[in-house]
């Protein structure tokens, strides 16, 4: 018996968000093991800037960049027209406004509704009106958040997107599985970014997340690549609607 592969050389994925934090390990994650990628943001420097690192780790692979908004659904449309087809798709892309729900606004609401689940369904529609169906099966991979399957203060608005990309992760799982498209999700808990540098400055706040983290300490981006991979690769042929929980055991208690 052999052990299956978790290699994906000569495959072609697409990240969402890959210009730094978790998009660029996951691209880091898939150029390694043998993907050609496509960079995705919005940020045409930073994304030459994280094309530079990739490809410093992974010389041998075909990295690109397009600069795009995936909120603006007909670009996304015309990047799978012009670039397809894909067998690997990472919809990292996303953001949060924590507060209480009497002090969310409505552009907040809107805004992470729009950006952290209604842009993931018009990706994952394009990706799959280009994917390949020679049996050879392809990939999604939402990166969703732990607060997709709890419940947390101050994250009502975030938890309920997430909520959402489980909920939509499990339905593609039904409406893509017969030409053998797996969809999945990997849901963190708080990791270690640009975009959390902030959040952990507060002592406090730090304190009281590490104490709901069982293993004590947050979520590396390198911590999500293995996951990355496994999802996109060969050894994960039969799951498909469900989630991988990166969390330290928060989820656990």
């Amino acid at each position: 018996m052999k052990l299956p592969s978790m290699r994906i050389d000569g495959k072609q994925a697409l990240v969402t968000g890959a210009s730094r934090g978790i998009g660029l390990a996951c691209a880091n994650a898939l150029a390694q093991s043998g993907a050609n990628v496509l960079l995705v943001a919005r940020d045409a420097i930073a994304l030459d800037e994280a094309a530079k690192d990739v490809r410093r780790h992974a010389p041998n692979v075909n990295i690109t960049t397009h600069a795009l908004d995936v909120t603006d659904t007909p670009a996304v449309n015309a990047l799978f027209e012009t670039h397809a087809p894909f067998d690997i798709l990472v919809n990292n892309a996303g953001t949060n406004r924590p507060g209480h729900i009497r002090d969310t606004s409505n552009q907040d609401i809107d805004d992470l509704i729009r950006l952290n689940l209604a842009s993931v369904l018009h990706i994952c529609r394009a990706f799959a009106r280009q994917a390949r169906t020679d049996g050879q099966g392809a990939s999604i991979i939402n990166i969703s958040s732990q607060m997709g399957l709890v419940g947390a203060i101050n994250r009502v608005a975030y938890c309920a997107t997430k909520h959402g990309v489980e909920g939509l992760t499990k339905a593609l799982a039904w409406d893509l599985g017969a030409e053998k498209i797996r969809v999945n999700t990997i849901c963190p808990t708080f990791v270690e970014t640009d975009m959390t540098k902030r959040m952990f400055e507060d002592e406090t706040f730090k304190a009281s997340v590490l104490a709901k983290i069982a293993l004590g300490e947050l979520v590396s981006t390198e911590d999500l690549m293995g996951a990355v991979v496994f999802l996109a690769s060969p050894a994960a042929r039969m799951i498909t609607g469900s989630a991988i929980v990166v969390d330290g055991g928060w989820t656990a208690a």
